[in-house]
């Protein structure tokens, strides 16, 4: 799919599925590997342990795409004084 919205040449996009009809919809309830994010790497179970096939049209609601993102900067921080320590669960 991202491939698909990088060559549109859009910067960036919503596609609302569930307002969708005809060939498009159509071809969005089609069955399509999809990879998961997050997973412990295992080259020899590349297919079975990093991929499954999903309905874009069942599973989602509306995409949302950006061609170029940045990194999140972090908010700045401060002690507090006097505070407890609850490092590193209480922030």
């Amino acid at each position: 799919m991202e491939r698909q919205f990088h060559d549109s040449g859009l910067d960036r996009g919503v596609l609302t599925i569930g307002d969708l009809s005809g060939e498009l919809h159509d071809r969005l309830q089609a069955e399509r590997l999809e990879r998961f994010i997050g997973v412990v790497y295992r080259p020899e179970m590349e297919l079975q342990s990093h991929y499954a096939n999903v309905e874009l049209a069942g599973q989602f609601d509306a995409y949302v795409w950006f061609d170029t993102t940045s990194a999140v900067e972090p908010l700045p921080t401060a002690v507090q004084q006097g505070g407890p320590d609850t490092w590193p669960f209480g922030v």
